[in-house]
């Protein structure tokens, strides 16, 4: 049977790259049969399923500066770099709306990946219309650690997905999706060595030692993922569209420019493999 997946891979507004590759599925009218974001992949993902281009940039680009948004000063003051009221009640509601109806309505499945803080294991959760509950699982799946306090959710508290599963292909085909597109924000031949921050992030997430050990062990894990998609990829069984530089913004970026550069070079990057990809998506 065939069912078309998508795969979007985390890294704060590295994904910006995604969003710019998402607007173009979204002008285009490429559409999948089930969607898993993983932290930007989820909050940035979510548009794809309600239909609305050009959305991600609209809002980073408008508050990038705005200290509601994402500052040290909200981190101090609330424990959130990301401010939640901000980010996840008055932008969506109010300020850019999300259209919820659009969401809701379309078929395809749409999933987001959190860390239990308790088991540093993955958590999946399928979105149904992103209302409250679902936006509690979108902010788990984007909470890093340090960055952000854990969310509780259904008496468990959940962190970043990106800890425990970053790139969720197997997860994807576990749910028999078969001809998947996996969208990474590193580009070819990156690989994920251990942090030199990782003695300190051991200490300030004494609390979490679940997390903590995730987090030790999270480059070898992501690396033979990489090595798995690289197979998958050489075999022409999956699709995947990666930056083809280092994309010019940081994991906390604030320049609207530097934002824009990002989507961009997603723009450009899934422009330039439209027929490969749409010949790669044939049933």
């Amino acid at each position: 049977m065939y069912k078309s997946g998508l795969i979007l891979e985390g890294g704060a507004m590295r994904g910006m790259f995604t969003a710019g590759v998402l607007d173009v599925f979204i002008e285009k009218d490429i559409t999948f049969d089930g969607t898993v974001g993983v932290s930007a992949g989820a909050t940035f993902g979510c548009n794809i399923k309600s239909g609305q281009a050009g959305r991600t940039l609209r809002y980073n680009m408008r508050f990038a500066k705005d200290t509601r948004y994402g500052s040290l000063r909200s981190l101090i003051t609330t424990g959130d770099y990301y401010n939640e009221d901000f980010c996840y009640r008055r932008v969506p509601d109010e300020l850019d709306p999300f259209d919820q109806k659009a969401f809701e309505e379309n078929p395809m499945a749409f999933y987001v990946v959190a860390t239990r803080v308790d088991t540093g294991r993955p958590a999946y959760r399928r979105l149904t219309d992103c209302g409250r509950r679902d936006l509690q699982w979108i902010q788990a799946s984007a909470s890093m650690p340090v960055f952000a306090n854990p969310v509780e959710i259904d008496g468990h508290a959940y962190l970043d997905g990106g800890i425990s599963d970053s790139i969720p292909l197997r997860f994807m085909e576990h749910l028999g999706y078969n001809k998947n597109v996996v969208v990474l924000t590193r580009p070819d031949g990156y690989r994920k060595s251990t942090s030199r921050l990782q003695p300190l992030m051991d200490r300030l997430l004494d609390d979490y030692p679940a997390i903590s050990k995730a987090m030790r062990r999270r480059p070898a894990v992501y690396n033979r993922t990489l090595d798995y998609i690289r197979e998958k990829e050489a075999a022409g069984e999956i699709f995947v569209i990666r930056p083809p530089m280092a994309l010019p913004v940081g994991r906390l970026e604030h320049d609207p420019k530097k934002m824009k550069a990002a989507w961009e070079i997603g723009v450009n990057t899934a422009r330039d493999c439209l027929p490969e990809l749409q010949n790669f998506l044939q049933p």
